[in-house]
Protein backbone atom coordinates (compact mmCIF):
# COMPACT_ATOMS: atom_id res chain seq x y z
CA UNK A 1 0.00 0.00 0.00
CA UNK A 2 1.23 3.57 -1.05
CA UNK A 3 2.02 5.86 1.15
CA UNK A 4 1.89 9.97 1.14
CA UNK A 5 5.04 9.71 3.20
CA UNK A 6 6.72 6.41 1.63
CA UNK A 7 10.30 7.35 2.50
CA UNK A 8 9.57 8.31 5.99
CA UNK A 9 9.01 6.76 9.00
CA UNK A 10 7.38 6.72 12.59
CA UNK A 11 9.19 4.54 15.48
CA UNK A 12 7.28 2.52 17.34
CA UNK A 13 8.23 2.18 21.09
CA UNK A 14 6.88 -0.40 24.10
CA UNK A 15 7.50 0.08 27.63
CA UNK A 16 8.12 -2.89 29.69
CA UNK A 17 10.27 -4.73 32.45
CA UNK A 18 12.30 -7.48 33.51
CA UNK A 19 9.75 -8.06 36.38
CA UNK A 20 7.56 -10.30 34.39
CA UNK A 21 9.58 -13.34 33.45
CA UNK A 22 10.54 -14.05 29.83
CA UNK A 23 7.16 -15.56 28.76
CA UNK A 24 5.20 -12.24 29.29
CA UNK A 25 7.68 -10.09 27.70
CA UNK A 26 7.39 -12.79 24.51
CA UNK A 27 3.33 -11.80 24.35
CA UNK A 28 4.21 -8.18 25.05
CA UNK A 29 6.14 -8.05 21.99
CA UNK A 30 4.35 -9.99 19.54
CA UNK A 31 1.08 -7.94 20.93
CA UNK A 32 3.06 -4.78 20.50
CA UNK A 33 4.32 -6.19 16.96
CA UNK A 34 0.64 -6.48 15.74
CA UNK A 35 -0.49 -2.89 16.93
CA UNK A 36 2.15 -1.51 14.93
CA UNK A 37 1.31 -3.55 12.35
CA UNK A 38 -2.42 -2.75 12.42
CA UNK A 39 -1.10 1.24 12.14
CA UNK A 40 1.44 0.71 10.03
CA UNK A 41 -1.80 -1.16 7.45
CA UNK A 42 -4.07 1.21 8.18
CA UNK A 43 -4.88 4.27 5.15
CA UNK A 44 -5.31 6.52 7.50
CA UNK A 45 -1.93 6.23 8.68
CA UNK A 46 -0.03 8.33 6.03
CA UNK A 47 3.87 7.11 6.71
CA UNK A 48 5.55 3.45 7.74
CA UNK A 49 5.20 2.33 11.22
CA UNK A 50 8.26 0.19 12.22
CA UNK A 51 8.07 -1.79 15.26
CA UNK A 52 11.24 -1.45 18.14
CA UNK A 53 11.88 -4.22 20.31
CA UNK A 54 10.31 -3.62 24.12
CA UNK A 55 12.21 -1.18 26.06
CA UNK A 56 12.76 -2.58 29.44
CA UNK A 57 16.01 -0.46 30.75
CA UNK A 58 16.73 3.55 31.23
CA UNK A 59 20.26 3.17 29.08
CA UNK A 60 17.93 1.41 26.02
CA UNK A 61 15.23 3.43 26.09
CA UNK A 62 17.82 6.91 25.81
CA UNK A 63 19.88 4.59 22.98
CA UNK A 64 16.34 4.70 20.91
CA UNK A 65 15.67 7.97 21.56
CA UNK A 66 18.63 9.05 19.96
CA UNK A 67 18.58 6.90 17.55
CA UNK A 68 15.49 8.25 16.41
CA UNK A 69 16.59 11.60 16.67
CA UNK A 70 19.45 10.96 13.76
CA UNK A 71 17.52 9.19 11.24
CA UNK A 72 16.49 11.95 9.11
CA UNK A 73 13.68 9.27 7.94
CA UNK A 74 11.89 9.61 11.08
CA UNK A 75 9.06 11.82 11.18
CA UNK A 76 8.23 11.11 15.01
CA UNK A 77 8.04 8.11 17.77
CA UNK A 78 5.11 6.80 19.06
CA UNK A 79 5.13 5.39 22.89
CA UNK A 80 3.05 2.70 24.43
CA UNK A 81 3.20 1.17 27.85
CA UNK A 82 1.65 -2.54 27.53
CA UNK A 83 2.69 -3.49 31.23
CA UNK A 84 3.79 -1.36 33.77
CA UNK A 85 7.02 0.16 32.82
CA UNK A 86 8.54 2.59 35.69
CA UNK A 87 8.65 5.96 34.61
CA UNK A 88 11.87 6.76 35.93
CA UNK A 89 13.51 4.72 33.65
CA UNK A 90 12.33 7.38 30.95
CA UNK A 91 13.82 10.74 31.97
CA UNK A 92 16.52 10.70 30.10
CA UNK A 93 15.01 8.94 26.82
CA UNK A 94 12.56 11.89 27.15
CA UNK A 95 14.59 14.65 27.93
CA UNK A 96 17.12 13.54 24.95
CA UNK A 97 14.04 13.32 22.32
CA UNK A 98 14.24 15.71 19.95
CA UNK A 99 11.42 14.42 17.36
CA UNK A 100 7.56 14.22 17.47
CA UNK A 101 5.76 12.53 20.40
CA UNK A 102 2.89 10.10 20.31
CA UNK A 103 1.25 8.54 23.52
CA UNK A 104 -0.84 6.04 22.40
CA UNK A 105 -3.20 4.58 25.19
CA UNK A 106 -4.55 1.29 23.92
CA UNK A 107 -4.34 -2.30 24.49
CA UNK A 108 -3.86 -5.47 22.34
CA UNK A 109 -7.45 -6.55 23.37
CA UNK A 110 -10.98 -4.99 22.53
CA UNK A 111 -12.66 -6.70 25.22
CA UNK A 112 -12.08 -8.35 28.43
CA UNK A 113 -12.30 -12.05 28.59
CA UNK A 114 -14.72 -11.69 31.64
CA UNK A 115 -15.10 -15.65 31.83
CA UNK A 116 -11.61 -16.95 31.43
CA UNK A 117 -9.85 -13.52 32.73
CA UNK A 118 -6.87 -14.20 35.51
CA UNK A 119 -4.04 -12.49 37.24
CA UNK A 120 -1.48 -13.51 34.01
CA UNK A 121 -3.55 -11.85 31.64
CA UNK A 122 -3.85 -8.36 34.51
CA UNK A 123 0.13 -9.03 34.48
CA UNK A 124 0.43 -8.91 30.55
CA UNK A 125 -2.24 -6.48 30.14
CA UNK A 126 -1.58 -3.56 32.26
CA UNK A 127 -1.88 -0.65 29.77
CA UNK A 128 -4.50 1.39 31.83
CA UNK A 129 -2.06 2.18 34.71
CA UNK A 130 1.28 1.69 33.09
CA UNK A 131 0.60 4.63 30.83
CA UNK A 132 -0.77 6.52 33.97
CA UNK A 133 2.63 6.66 35.75
CA UNK A 134 4.47 7.18 32.07
CA UNK A 135 2.01 10.37 31.30
CA UNK A 136 3.14 11.61 34.32
CA UNK A 137 6.23 11.78 34.56
CA UNK A 138 6.05 13.56 30.74
CA UNK A 139 3.66 15.37 32.50
CA UNK A 140 6.24 16.80 34.99
CA UNK A 141 9.55 16.87 33.10
CA UNK A 142 7.00 18.93 30.55
CA UNK A 143 7.69 16.74 27.47
CA UNK A 144 5.47 17.88 24.71
CA UNK A 145 3.68 15.85 23.30
CA UNK A 146 0.35 14.11 21.45
CA UNK A 147 -2.14 12.05 23.26
CA UNK A 148 -4.43 9.50 21.43
CA UNK A 149 -6.54 7.04 23.79
CA UNK A 150 -8.52 3.87 22.10
CA UNK A 151 -7.74 0.84 20.53
CA UNK A 152 -5.94 0.68 17.04
CA UNK A 153 -8.85 -0.77 15.14
CA UNK A 154 -11.06 1.98 15.52
CA UNK A 155 -11.04 4.36 12.75
CA UNK A 156 -10.97 7.38 15.13
CA UNK A 157 -8.06 6.40 16.67
CA UNK A 158 -6.29 5.68 13.49
CA UNK A 159 -7.28 8.93 11.84
CA UNK A 160 -6.13 10.74 14.95
CA UNK A 161 -2.99 9.65 14.53
CA UNK A 162 -3.17 10.15 10.73
CA UNK A 163 -3.25 13.47 11.93
CA UNK A 164 -0.35 13.26 14.53
CA UNK A 165 1.55 12.27 11.18
CA UNK A 166 0.58 14.94 9.37
CA UNK A 167 1.36 17.55 11.76
CA UNK A 168 4.70 16.13 12.01
CA UNK A 169 5.33 15.84 8.76
CA UNK A 170 4.78 19.67 8.16
CA UNK A 171 7.13 20.62 11.21
CA UNK A 172 9.80 18.16 9.55
CA UNK A 173 9.15 20.03 5.84
CA UNK A 174 9.91 23.58 8.30
CA UNK A 175 13.25 22.13 9.66
CA UNK A 176 15.20 22.01 6.76
CA UNK A 177 12.72 24.33 4.74
CA UNK A 178 14.83 27.32 2.46
CA UNK A 179 12.48 30.32 1.77
CA UNK A 180 13.75 32.70 -1.15
CA UNK A 181 12.34 36.50 -0.92
CA UNK A 182 12.57 38.13 -3.95
CA UNK A 183 13.21 41.74 -2.78
CA UNK A 184 11.90 42.91 0.00
CA UNK A 185 8.11 43.19 1.26
CA UNK A 186 5.33 45.55 0.69
CA UNK A 187 6.32 48.93 1.91
CA UNK A 188 4.43 50.55 5.00
CA UNK A 189 2.73 46.74 5.53
CA UNK A 190 2.80 45.92 9.29
CA UNK A 191 2.15 41.97 9.37
CA UNK A 192 4.41 41.12 6.91
CA UNK A 193 7.32 41.81 8.66
CA UNK A 194 8.77 39.59 11.02
CA UNK A 195 11.93 38.44 13.13
CA UNK A 196 13.60 35.88 10.89
CA UNK A 197 16.13 34.67 13.51
CA UNK A 198 13.00 33.55 15.35
CA UNK A 199 11.54 31.88 12.55
CA UNK A 200 14.14 29.60 12.02
CA UNK A 201 14.99 28.90 15.78
CA UNK A 202 11.25 28.48 15.99
CA UNK A 203 10.08 26.62 12.80
CA UNK A 204 13.32 25.87 11.29
CA UNK A 205 13.16 27.25 8.50
CA UNK A 206 16.25 29.98 6.75
CA UNK A 207 14.92 32.80 4.93
CA UNK A 208 16.68 35.04 3.21
CA UNK A 209 16.72 37.57 0.05
CA UNK A 210 17.96 37.65 -3.42
CA UNK A 211 17.99 40.97 -5.78
CA UNK A 212 14.59 40.73 -8.03
CA UNK A 213 17.35 41.49 -11.22
CA UNK A 214 18.99 37.83 -10.40
CA UNK A 215 15.85 36.16 -11.37
CA UNK A 216 15.86 38.63 -14.35
CA UNK A 217 18.68 36.74 -15.23
CA UNK A 218 17.37 33.65 -14.65
CA UNK A 219 14.17 34.49 -16.81
CA UNK A 220 16.24 35.84 -19.81
CA UNK A 221 18.33 32.41 -19.86
CA UNK A 222 15.43 30.34 -19.87
CA UNK A 223 16.01 28.55 -23.45
CA UNK A 224 13.07 28.55 -26.34
CA UNK A 225 12.64 24.77 -26.77
CA UNK A 226 12.00 24.83 -22.71
CA UNK A 227 9.36 27.16 -23.21
CA UNK A 228 7.82 25.74 -26.17
CA UNK A 229 7.00 22.48 -24.43
CA UNK A 230 5.91 24.50 -21.39
CA UNK A 231 3.02 26.09 -23.42
CA UNK A 232 2.59 22.96 -25.12
CA UNK A 233 1.32 21.71 -21.24
CA UNK A 234 -0.48 24.70 -20.51
CA UNK A 235 -2.52 23.94 -24.00
CA UNK A 236 -2.68 20.39 -22.90
CA UNK A 237 -4.08 21.17 -19.19
CA UNK A 238 -6.13 24.01 -19.21
CA UNK A 239 -8.33 26.06 -21.01
CA UNK A 240 -6.17 29.07 -22.81
CA UNK A 241 -8.21 31.86 -23.72
CA UNK A 242 -7.99 32.45 -27.43
CA UNK A 243 -6.03 35.64 -27.45
CA UNK A 244 -3.16 33.69 -25.79
CA UNK A 245 -2.98 30.69 -28.13
CA UNK A 246 0.08 30.50 -30.80
CA UNK A 247 -0.28 32.81 -33.56
CA UNK A 248 -2.81 35.31 -31.63
CA UNK A 249 -1.94 39.06 -30.85
CA UNK A 250 -0.78 38.28 -27.08
CA UNK A 251 0.71 34.58 -27.13
CA UNK A 252 4.29 35.93 -26.25
CA UNK A 253 2.62 37.20 -22.89
CA UNK A 254 2.13 33.37 -22.23
CA UNK A 255 5.15 32.65 -23.11
CA UNK A 256 6.68 35.36 -21.06
CA UNK A 257 4.82 33.76 -18.28
CA UNK A 258 6.23 30.18 -19.17
CA UNK A 259 9.70 31.90 -18.94
CA UNK A 260 9.21 33.15 -15.19
CA UNK A 261 7.88 29.54 -14.10
CA UNK A 262 10.64 27.59 -15.48
CA UNK A 263 13.04 30.52 -14.18
CA UNK A 264 11.45 30.56 -10.50
CA UNK A 265 11.54 27.00 -10.18
CA UNK A 266 15.04 26.73 -11.65
CA UNK A 267 16.09 29.06 -9.09
CA UNK A 268 14.91 27.62 -6.21
CA UNK A 269 15.81 24.03 -6.86
CA UNK A 270 19.22 25.24 -7.65
CA UNK A 271 19.49 26.13 -3.93
CA UNK A 272 16.98 23.46 -2.42
CA UNK A 273 14.31 26.06 -1.17
CA UNK A 274 11.00 24.65 -0.99
CA UNK A 275 9.24 28.36 -0.59
CA UNK A 276 9.27 32.07 -1.92
CA UNK A 277 7.71 35.50 -2.10
CA UNK A 278 7.08 38.21 -4.42
CA UNK A 279 6.47 41.93 -4.42
CA UNK A 280 4.40 44.11 -7.08
CA UNK A 281 6.44 47.00 -5.57
CA UNK A 282 9.90 45.64 -6.33
CA UNK A 283 10.09 44.10 -9.81
CA UNK A 284 13.45 45.08 -11.18
CA UNK A 285 13.20 44.13 -14.76
CA UNK A 286 10.50 41.76 -14.80
CA UNK A 287 7.91 42.46 -17.12
CA UNK A 288 4.65 41.07 -15.22
CA UNK A 289 4.09 40.34 -11.90
CA UNK A 290 4.33 36.24 -12.14
CA UNK A 291 0.87 35.33 -11.34
CA UNK A 292 0.28 31.87 -13.79
CA UNK A 293 4.35 30.46 -12.21
CA UNK A 294 2.94 31.16 -8.71
CA UNK A 295 0.08 29.59 -8.93
CA UNK A 296 1.62 26.40 -10.97
CA UNK A 297 4.23 26.34 -8.72
CA UNK A 298 2.34 26.18 -5.75
CA UNK A 299 0.31 23.03 -7.46
CA UNK A 300 3.72 21.66 -7.03
CA UNK A 301 4.03 21.81 -3.80
CA UNK A 302 5.88 25.25 -3.42
CA UNK A 303 5.23 27.56 -0.25
CA UNK A 304 4.43 31.06 -1.67
CA UNK A 305 3.54 34.19 -0.49
CA UNK A 306 2.43 37.64 -1.84
CA UNK A 307 4.35 40.78 -1.06
CA UNK A 308 7.21 39.68 0.92
CA UNK A 309 5.10 38.22 3.13
CA UNK A 310 7.20 34.93 4.11
CA UNK A 311 5.15 33.49 6.93
CA UNK A 312 2.80 32.74 4.92
CA UNK A 313 4.79 31.30 2.00
CA UNK A 314 6.30 28.73 5.07
CA UNK A 315 2.52 28.30 5.98
CA UNK A 316 1.40 27.32 2.70
CA UNK A 317 4.48 25.18 2.33
CA UNK A 318 3.93 22.93 5.73
CA UNK A 319 0.48 22.19 4.39
CA UNK A 320 1.27 21.55 1.05
CA UNK A 321 3.00 18.74 3.26
CA UNK A 322 0.50 17.73 5.68
CA UNK A 323 -2.32 17.18 2.75
CA UNK A 324 -0.22 15.24 0.64
CA UNK A 325 -1.96 12.41 -0.34
CA UNK A 326 -5.72 13.99 0.51
CA UNK A 327 -8.42 14.99 -1.77
CA UNK A 328 -8.20 19.14 -1.64
CA UNK A 329 -5.14 21.41 -1.59
CA UNK A 330 -3.62 24.50 -0.59
CA UNK A 331 -2.95 28.20 -1.60
CA UNK A 332 -2.37 31.55 -0.88
CA UNK A 333 -6.12 32.64 0.62
CA UNK A 334 -6.91 36.68 1.13
CA UNK A 335 -10.06 37.89 2.97
CA UNK A 336 -10.93 40.22 0.34
CA UNK A 337 -14.62 41.57 0.61
CA UNK A 338 -17.75 40.29 1.85
CA UNK A 339 -21.66 39.61 1.28
CA UNK A 340 -23.40 41.16 4.35
CA UNK A 341 -26.77 39.41 3.58
CA UNK A 342 -28.16 38.54 7.22
CA UNK A 343 -28.23 35.30 8.11
CA UNK A 344 -26.78 34.85 5.09
CA UNK A 345 -23.22 36.12 5.20
CA UNK A 346 -20.22 35.41 2.48
CA UNK A 347 -16.56 35.83 2.53
CA UNK A 348 -14.59 36.57 -0.68
CA UNK A 349 -11.20 35.62 -0.84
CA UNK A 350 -8.70 35.55 -3.77
CA UNK A 351 -5.45 37.83 -4.19
CA UNK A 352 -4.42 39.64 -7.35
CA UNK A 353 -3.45 36.73 -9.36
CA UNK A 354 -1.75 33.91 -7.07
CA UNK A 355 -4.22 31.01 -5.74
CA UNK A 356 -3.24 27.59 -6.43
CA UNK A 357 -5.08 25.31 -8.83
CA UNK A 358 -4.94 22.59 -6.26
CA UNK A 359 -8.25 24.31 -4.64
CA UNK A 360 -10.13 22.99 -7.78
CA UNK A 361 -10.94 19.65 -9.53
CA UNK A 362 -12.52 21.90 -12.93
CA UNK A 363 -10.06 22.76 -15.64
CA UNK A 364 -8.87 26.48 -15.04
CA UNK A 365 -9.36 29.08 -17.83
CA UNK A 366 -5.94 31.29 -18.23
CA UNK A 367 -6.87 33.95 -19.36
CA UNK A 368 -4.70 37.96 -19.12
CA UNK A 369 -5.94 40.97 -18.12
CA UNK A 370 -4.96 44.71 -16.79
CA UNK A 371 -3.81 44.85 -13.21
CA UNK A 372 -3.99 48.49 -11.98
CA UNK A 373 -0.91 47.56 -9.54
CA UNK A 374 2.73 47.24 -10.11
CA UNK A 375 3.33 48.60 -13.55
CA UNK A 376 3.82 46.45 -15.57
CA UNK A 377 2.77 44.40 -18.46
CA UNK A 378 -0.80 42.89 -18.21
CA UNK A 379 0.10 39.36 -16.31
CA UNK A 380 -1.24 36.02 -17.42
CA UNK A 381 -2.96 34.41 -14.82
CA UNK A 382 -5.70 31.06 -13.73
CA UNK A 383 -9.40 31.70 -13.19
CA UNK A 384 -11.26 29.37 -11.70
CA UNK A 385 -13.46 28.65 -8.22
CA UNK A 386 -12.95 26.84 -5.76
CA UNK A 387 -14.77 23.29 -5.23
CA UNK A 388 -17.25 23.48 -2.49
CA UNK A 389 -15.76 21.97 1.08
CA UNK A 390 -16.83 21.14 4.34
CA UNK A 391 -14.48 21.95 6.98
CA UNK A 392 -11.38 23.56 5.26
CA UNK A 393 -9.20 26.05 7.52
CA UNK A 394 -7.89 29.40 6.97
CA UNK A 395 -4.83 29.65 8.66
CA UNK A 396 -2.59 32.93 9.51
CA UNK A 397 0.93 33.80 11.53
CA UNK A 398 1.68 36.81 12.85
CA UNK A 399 4.67 37.93 14.60
CA UNK A 400 3.47 39.33 18.22
CA UNK A 401 6.76 40.52 19.21
CA UNK A 402 7.92 37.82 21.75
CA UNK A 403 5.99 34.97 20.15
CA UNK A 404 4.81 34.21 16.51
CA UNK A 405 0.47 32.98 16.54
CA UNK A 406 -1.30 31.04 14.36
CA UNK A 407 -4.65 32.16 13.81
CA UNK A 408 -7.33 29.65 12.22
CA UNK A 409 -10.41 29.83 11.08
CA UNK A 410 -12.81 26.56 10.66
CA UNK A 411 -14.32 26.93 7.71
CA UNK A 412 -16.94 25.79 4.64
CA UNK A 413 -16.35 26.64 1.02
CA UNK A 414 -19.49 27.23 -0.83
CA UNK A 415 -20.41 27.68 -4.98
CA UNK A 416 -20.31 31.37 -5.58
CA UNK A 417 -24.30 32.10 -5.38
CA UNK A 418 -24.03 33.84 -9.06
CA UNK A 419 -21.22 33.51 -11.59
CA UNK A 420 -18.78 36.62 -11.32
CA UNK A 421 -17.99 37.13 -15.11
CA UNK A 422 -15.95 40.67 -14.58
CA UNK A 423 -13.73 39.16 -11.66
CA UNK A 424 -10.55 37.88 -13.61
CA UNK A 425 -9.25 35.67 -10.81
CA UNK A 426 -8.64 32.19 -9.03
CA UNK A 427 -11.30 32.94 -6.04
CA UNK A 428 -12.83 31.43 -3.21
CA UNK A 429 -15.93 31.42 -1.04
CA UNK A 430 -16.79 30.48 2.28
CA UNK A 431 -18.97 30.82 5.37
CA UNK A 432 -16.57 31.23 8.41
CA UNK A 433 -17.47 28.78 11.49
CA UNK A 434 -19.25 29.51 14.10
CA UNK A 435 -21.02 31.86 12.40
CA UNK A 436 -19.66 35.73 10.65
CA UNK A 437 -19.89 38.68 12.70
CA UNK A 438 -18.49 36.06 16.19
CA UNK A 439 -15.69 34.26 13.50
CA UNK A 440 -14.57 38.07 11.99
CA UNK A 441 -14.43 39.52 15.70
CA UNK A 442 -12.64 36.89 17.53
CA UNK A 443 -10.16 36.79 14.00
CA UNK A 444 -9.61 40.45 14.56
CA UNK A 445 -9.27 40.56 18.55
CA UNK A 446 -6.17 37.91 17.54
CA UNK A 447 -4.70 40.30 15.20
CA UNK A 448 -5.12 37.41 12.41
CA UNK A 449 -3.15 38.70 9.60
CA UNK A 450 -4.71 39.43 6.49
CA UNK A 451 -2.95 37.27 4.16
CA UNK A 452 -3.90 33.14 5.42
CA UNK A 453 -3.27 29.71 3.87
CA UNK A 454 -6.55 28.05 2.77
CA UNK A 455 -6.09 24.13 3.39
CA UNK A 456 -9.37 21.98 2.06
CA UNK A 457 -6.89 19.30 2.61
CA UNK A 458 -4.93 18.92 5.73
CA UNK A 459 -7.35 20.34 8.56
CA UNK A 460 -7.88 21.99 11.51
CA UNK A 461 -6.38 19.24 13.73
CA UNK A 462 -2.93 18.54 11.99
CA UNK A 463 -2.67 22.33 12.38
CA UNK A 464 -2.77 22.05 15.98
CA UNK A 465 -0.40 19.30 15.87
CA UNK A 466 1.99 21.46 13.86
CA UNK A 467 1.97 24.18 16.59
CA UNK A 468 2.04 21.97 19.50
CA UNK A 469 5.58 20.46 17.98
CA UNK A 470 6.87 24.03 17.30
CA UNK A 471 5.82 25.27 20.80
CA UNK A 472 3.90 28.25 18.97
CA UNK A 473 0.70 29.61 19.53
CA UNK A 474 -2.57 28.90 18.06
CA UNK A 475 -6.01 30.01 18.63
CA UNK A 476 -8.66 28.23 16.82
CA UNK A 477 -11.91 29.83 15.22
CA UNK A 478 -14.44 27.16 14.89
CA UNK A 479 -17.94 25.93 15.69
CA UNK A 480 -17.75 26.06 19.05
CA UNK A 481 -16.00 29.62 19.63
CA UNK A 482 -17.87 32.78 21.64
CA UNK A 483 -17.01 36.32 21.69
CA UNK A 484 -16.53 36.24 25.62
CA UNK A 485 -14.63 32.90 25.35
CA UNK A 486 -12.09 33.70 22.58
CA UNK A 487 -11.43 36.97 24.37
CA UNK A 488 -10.63 35.83 27.34
CA UNK A 489 -8.34 33.00 25.92
CA UNK A 490 -6.32 35.50 24.12
CA UNK A 491 -5.84 37.56 27.21
CA UNK A 492 -4.88 33.85 28.94
CA UNK A 493 -2.46 33.23 26.27
CA UNK A 494 -1.14 36.68 26.73
CA UNK A 495 -0.02 35.70 30.28
CA UNK A 496 0.91 32.19 29.53
CA UNK A 497 3.43 32.74 26.05
CA UNK A 498 5.29 35.41 27.89
CA UNK A 499 5.44 33.36 31.11
CA UNK A 500 6.43 29.94 29.11
CA UNK A 501 9.64 32.25 27.45
CA UNK A 502 11.25 32.94 30.57
CA UNK A 503 13.12 35.25 31.86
Amino acid sequence: MSKAYESKEIWFFTGSQDLYGEETLRQVAEQSREVAQALGDSEQVPAKVIWKPVLKDAESIRRAMLDANSDDNVLGVITWMHTFSPAKMWISGLKALAKPLLHLHTQANVELPWDTIDFDFMNLNQAAHGDREYAYLATRIGATRTTVVGHVSNPAVAGRIGNWVRGAAGWNATQTMKLVRFGDNMRNVAVTEGDKTEAELRFGVSVNTWAVNDLVEAVEAVSEPAVDELVAEYEREYDVSAELRAGAERHESLRYAARQELAIESFLRELGAWAFTTNFEDLGGLKQLPGLAVQRLMGKGYGFGAEGDWKTAVLVRAAKVMGAGLPGGASLMEDYTYDLTPGKELILGAHMLEVCPSLTTTKPRIEIHPLGIGGREDPVRMVFNADATTGAVVVSMADMRERFRLTANVVDVVTPPQDLPNLPVARAVWQPRPDFSTSAESWLTAGGAHHTVMSTAAGIEAFEVFAEIAGTELLVIDENTTRRGFAEQVRLNQAYYRLAQGL
